[in-house]
C-alpha cells in the first residue's frame, strides 16, 4: 500500500536552501514556486522543505537518510562542487554493512548517503 516517502524538512531561507540544493547537490526545482515551500527532486528521491525563520540550526536535528547505487561517484561529485562533508561523515564502510557519508545543509539538516555493500 505505501508507494513513497517525501521528508519535510526545515528552512530558514528558501533562496539559500534552493541554492544549495540545485547548484552544489544537483537536484532541480519542481511542483511550482509556492510561498515558504520548496520542493527539489534528484532522480527518484524528492526532499520537501517549510520555512521556520525562528530555526535555530544547531538546535535542528532534521535527518534524512538516502540510498545510492552508486556511493563513490556521488562522493566525487559533491567533493567536485566543494560541498563539505561532515566532520564525523566521510566515505567509509559501516559495521552495518553501508558505505555511506553525511553533509549537513545550510540549516544542519543531516543527509547521510548510503550504499550497500
Amino acid at each position: 500500500m505505501l508507494t513513497n516517502i517525501n521528508p519535510k524538512l526545515p528552512m530558514r531561507d528558501k533562496a539559500i536552501t534552493k541554492d544549495f540544493y540545485v547548484n552544489k547537490l544537483g537536484f532541480v526545482q519542481y511542483g511550482g514556486d509556492f510561498e515558504g515551500y520548496l520542493m527539489v527532486e534528484k532522480d527518484n528521491v524528492q526532499i520537501h522543505f517549510f520555512e521556520f525563520v525562528e530555526l535555530n540550526p544547531k538546535e535542528n536535528y532534521g535527518q534524512v537518510y538516502i540510498r545510492t547505487d552508486d556511493i563513490d561517484e556521488l562522493y566525487k561529485s559533491f567533493q567536485n562542487n566543494q560541498v563539505t562533508i561532515h566532520p564525523n561523515g566521510y566515505l567509509q564502510t559501516k559495521p552495518w554493512g553501508q558505505k555511506e557519508f553525511s553533509i549537513l545543509d545550510p540549516d544542519h539538516n543531516l543527509l547521510t548517503f548510503g550504499q550497500s555493500v
